[in-house]
């Protein structure tokens, strides 16, 4: 065999293959010509590597942890959803107990749903209730000024991330609630909160196209991105920060530590009043300023262990 046919040859195999790094160099540099036959050496760390996005703060991102999945380019094509609209990740610092596990069954849940053009999502709805018959564990909540624990505690977090990849979609927010206190995962004036059978999240799929969602959790950060048939205008947030009030330190005995010892349990965050609103930026140049209200926060108390 020649070495233009062997090369010819190795060039559409490297296609079947869709080896995207072939060049005939080095395709020839690894052949084994027999005398019936040729053995082609693939070296495995010229691969192509899955670039993801790994924010150390909570915002939008573009390369995401899904994109080679089988699961989700079948769920694209079916739904005819080609375009990345918007994703945000929310970098879960320091998860309360229960909440980690909360997160990642609903992120579960919530991958591929599908959204008709006018249909409007609801959280509650399309992924509650968050019982222990459903899975759910025990986790920290917001009650007022207090932190407890109730059935699903956590899954705040998956309508906080929905609420800016909604808002970076430029689609319409149905019903928003804010926490009580602040949260450690995403501005002020950027949260949602979720109490089954009282408040919820929804969003409008104001679009003439479906919109798809998936999500995903890579160690402490939550990804969810929307998926659709064209890119959103840009989309800038503002806020207005008044009325901060100091976060209080409450102190618990620890006779384990050290008498001098001082361990945060939980980091306060002081307590405001924002007002919130985006700045939308057509491709014309034209620009429109939408009003998304108040949020008030009372302050999220530091929780520090001591040994008295």
């Amino acid at each position: 065999m020649s070495k233009d046919k062997i090369s010819t040859f190795v060039a559409n195999l490297a296609m079947l293959l869709a080896l995207e790094s072939y060049s005939p160099e080095k395709a020839e540099a690894n052949l084994d010509i027999k005398e019936d036959c040729i053995e082609i050496q693939i070296d495995e760390t010229e691969k192509e590597e899955i670039k993801i996005d790994t924010p150390n703060i909570s915002g939008p991102v573009n390369n995401l942890p899904w994109v080679k999945d089988e699961e989700f380019l079948k769920a694209q094509k079916d739904h005819d959803t080609p375009v990345l609209m918007a994703a945000y990740c929310a970098v879960l610092i320091d998860p309360l107990p229960g909440e980690e596990y909360n997160v990642k069954l609903a992120a579960k849940s919530l991958k591929g749903i599908v959204l008709s053009s006018q249909e409007i999502f609801s959280q509650n709805k399309m992924i509650g209730p968050y019982t222990k018959e459903r899975g759910y564990r025990k986790g920290a909540s917001f009650a007022g000024p207090n932190i407890v624990e109730t059935e699903g505690g956590g899954v705040c977090k998956i309508a906080s991330t929905l609420y800016n990849v909604a808002i970076l979609s430029d689609l319409e927010i149905i019903e928003r609630h804010n926490h009580s206190m602040p949260v450690n995962y995403v501005p002020y004036g950027q949260d949602a909160t979720v109490a089954y059978g009282h408040k919820d999240f929804r969003f409008k799929n104001d679009k003439d196209f479906s919109i798809l969602i998936w999500s995903e959790i890579v160690e402490n950060r939550l990804y969810i991105g929307l998926y659709g048939q064209e890119k959103p205008p840009k989309v800038e947030w503002k806020h207005h920060i008044t009325n901060k009030v100091e976060a209080p330190i409450h102190y618990k005995n620890n006779p384990n530590l050290k008498e001098t010892e001082e361990k945060v349990i939980l980091k306060g965050i002081d307590g405001a009043t924002v007002e919130s609103n985006i700045k939308i930026i057509y491709q014309d140049g034209t620009i429109k300023t939408k009003n998304l209200g108040v949020s008030r926060y009372l302050p999220l108390p530091y929780v520090i262990e001591i040994n008295r």
